[in-house]
Parts: structure tokens; C-alpha cells; sequence
């Protein structure tokens, strides 16, 4: 028997934004640990700058899609992580990311559209600095491996769930 499940993980932001650079530093981490411990076959690790088109043309038709993302909160914790988990026929999302049109407003659309994933979880990360540059803070920069295994244990439960589905 064959068991298909389609998941894709997805790093939102812009690598020279300082923190904004989280997501894409979640999928360069998951990209060294798939060299000695592979991924399902059926994962792709994408990166992407939070257009709502491709975000809904990276996660359409697939079982599970993992978002990582920066976020700003008022007031702040830097590194602090939320996760949020909806379904295709869940509450709405009030995300906020830290790019100009947020991740709330790309699942609201893809909702609309028909075009949400079976489960979408969304990690966001409270960041410090989104300057100009390269490189994350010291309190985010702390949370990127803990959160490369969490988003691996995501993909653990959704493989396990459709052996036994």
C-alpha cells in the first residue's frame, strides 16, 4: 500500500532584514539536518517572500503545510515562538507577519479561493531588529534549531497519521 501526503514547508521573509531572515534560516537548518537524516520524500522546503500567490501556489494541495515567519508584537519578546494550527474549515487567521501584506491576509485569500491546505500551521517568531543586514539576533538566532525540531516533529505526526489513516 502506498501512502501519499504532500507537505511542504515554507520560510517567509527577506534573508536581509536581519530577523526577518527566521523562516529562511529554519529551511537552511532543516536543509543540513535532511543530509544526515532524510525528510519524506514527499517534503519540499521552499522559501519565499510572502506574496500570497506563491504562498498559495506552495501549499495548494498539500496535507500539511508548515509556515515560518517573523512576526512584531507590541510589546515585544524577542524569540518568543506562537504556533497556530487551522484546518481548510477552521477560524480565521489574524497572523501578523512582519511584511507589508501579512500572512493572515494570504490565507484569507487562499480560503476564498478554495486554494488552503488540508492543516497549515503557522510558526511566527517575535523578532528584534529588521534593519537593513544579514544575520539574526541573539534571541532569535536561539530559536532556530528548537524550531527546525519542532517543524520536523510536525512532519513525524503527519507521516504517522496517514500511515494510520
Amino acid at each position: 500500500m502506498t501512502i501519499r501526503t504532500r507537505i511542504a514547508v515554507i520560510g517567509v521573509g527577506n534573508d536581509f532584514r536581519r530577523d526577518d531572515g527566521t523562516g529562511w534560516a529554519v529551511i537552511d537548518r532543516l536543509r543540513r539536518r535532511a543530509e544526515g537524516c532524510p525528510l519524506p520524500a514527499d517534503t519540499v522546503l521552499a522559501t519565499c517572500d510572502g506574496d500570497p500567490v506563491r504562498l498559495m501556489e506552495l501549499w495548494e494541495g498539500t496535507d500539511l503545510a508548515v509556515v515560518v515567519d517573523a512576526a512584531h508584537a507590541h510589546p515585544s519578546r524577542p524569540g518568543l515562538v506562537h504556533r497556530l494550527e487551522l484546518d481548510a474549515g477552521g477560524p480565521r487567521s489574524h497572523t501578523t507577519s512582519s511584511h507589508g501584506l501579512g500572512l493572515g491576509e494570504a490565507v484569507e485569500l487562499a480560503r476564498v479561493l478554495g486554494r488552503l491546505p488540508r492543516r497549515l500551521v503557522v510558526y511566527a517568531v517575535e523578532g528584534a531588529d529588521s534593519s537593513l543586514g544579514t544575520g539574526l539576533s541573539e534571541p532569535v538566532e536561539a530559536v532556530i534549531e528548537p524550531l527546525a525540531e519542532d517543524v520536523e516533529a510536525e512532519i513525524t505526526r503527519q507521516r504517522d497519521a496517514a500511515a494510520h489513516g
